[in-house]
Formats: structure tokens, sequence, C-alpha cells
């Protein structure tokens, strides 16, 4: 029996010394942070490279550079997914870490140089649940996990409704943020750009969730800047009524 147990705690010792080993080849990431962004059938193609655009832009931007930097770890793990199809959420870009300008300029390339998937409607729903599965293949071991949900509609058609799909991932220990790209200027219940209010109410969730505003297409990329500072510092807005409003 003696022997039984020495057996059995030499087999504990070395597999925790083989997870400890595995553990130690991961490098560790301030946030693992995935953009999903619409690709539905309401953005044309030049609509769309200004998407794209802005996010090779935004990830380059010296105060995103900056407060990557300035993390704990001085590094960031993100992905690029594209929605817009009921269950069609496409993985574009993999898995990069970014810590400095030659990383942050590789993973711009890749999403300009990446065709578009081909999308419809609006199932953002769906674009979460792809999203909360891809940080079980993240490469690295994030202190934190963000979805970055940005958009010109609210979530129809999806597989897994948006509010359904948020509630799960927060479950998870996950924020979601959003990034409402407006079209006209139109106001909700509360007074604000209603499509801020529609994605507060449905798509954000998650400790220090907000949403935000871009003016239009072409302020997408100064939006997104903002967003990703505050998403990466992870410093809550003080006052996320006042990010809604900031349209310029």
């Amino acid at each position: 029996m003696h022997g039984i147990r020495l057996a059995l705690a030499l087999a504990c010792c070395l597999w925790s010394a083989d997870c400890l080993a595995q553990s130690a080849d991961v490098p560790r990431v301030d946030v693992a942070l995935v953009l999903t962004v619409d690709a539905s059938g309401s953005i044309d193609t030049e609509e769309f490279q200004l998407q794209k655009e802005g996010i090779a832009s935004a990830v380059a931007a010296p105060e995103v550079l900056s407060t990557i930097k300035s993390g704990r770890n001085g590094r960031i793990a993100i992905a690029y997914v594209e929605w817009g199809s009921p269950g069609g959420a496409q993985l574009v870009v993999d898995w990069m870490v970014v810590n400095d300008e030659a990383s942050a300029s590789d993973f711009g390339n890749a999403v300009l140089e990446a065709p578009r998937s081909i999308q419809s409607y609006n199932a953002i729903g769906d674009a979460i649940d792809l999203s909360v599965k891809l940080f079980e293949t993240c490469p690295c071991r994030p202190t934190r996990r963000v979805i970055d949900v940005s958009g010109d509609n609210p979530d129809n058609r999806s597989h897994l409704p948006a509010p359904l799909a948020r509630d799960a991932a927060v479950a998870q220990g996950v924020t979601i943020n959003a990034l409402a790209i407006l079209q006209d200027g139109r106001l909700g219940p509360e007074g604000r750009p209603w499509l801020v209010e529609a994605y507060e109410r449905t798509i954000i969730g998650g400790f220090g969730a907000f949403a935000i505003a871009a003016s239009s297409r072409a302020d997408f990329a100064r939006a997104l800047r903002e967003k990703m500072v505050m998403e990466i510092s992870g410093i809550c807005p003080a006052r996320e009524s006042d990010l809604a409003q900031r349209v310029r």
C-alpha cells in the first residue's frame, strides 16, 4: 500500500511539473481582445474598406501602443472576426500578439489583406458566441478577455439572440463593449443616439462594459482608438452617457 501511495504521489508531482512547464511556455498578455466587425450587406465596399483601414490605424496608433506597453505584461493578443449572416460569423485573422510597432503593423496588414467574408443581416449574437469560443484557442494567458462589437444596426436573425449570448459570455468572465456606427440623428428614449442605447440594452455586459458612438464610417478610426485605450488599460469610463454622446 505504501508503494502504491508513493507511486501515486510521484505521478502527481510529475503531472504538476509538466503542467507548470507547459504553462511557462504560454506567454501572459494583459488582454485577449476579439474585434468583431460588421460585414453585413448594409455596408458597401468603400465603407467596409474604411472600417478595415480604421482598425489598422487604431491598433498602430501611438496612444494605443503606449497603453499596450504600459501594461503589466506589455502585450495583448488580438483576433479579428467578421459577422453578419445567422451562424455565419467568421474568424478572419487568428490570434496575434501585439507589443510594439512592428507587431501592430503586422496585425493591421493581415486585416487589410484578408478578403471580405460573405455576410448578410445582423447576427450579432452568433458573433459573440463564436468570439467566446475563440478564447479557448488563444495561445496566451490573458488577464482579461474582451469582445469588441462594432456595427450600424441592432442584432437580428441570430441563432442565439444577442442578449442570451451576452449573458453566457459574462457568466464566463468576459466583458463585451460596443461601438455604434451612426447613420442618422435619431435619439433613443433616454435622449442619446438610439443605436448606442440599443447596444447598451442588448450587447454590452461584464465588468466596466460600455458603448461608444462613431458619427460615421470616417469617424470609426477615432472612436476605435479611444475605445481600445480604455479596453486595454482596463480603466472604466467615468460616465458612460458622456462616452455615448461624444460624437464628432
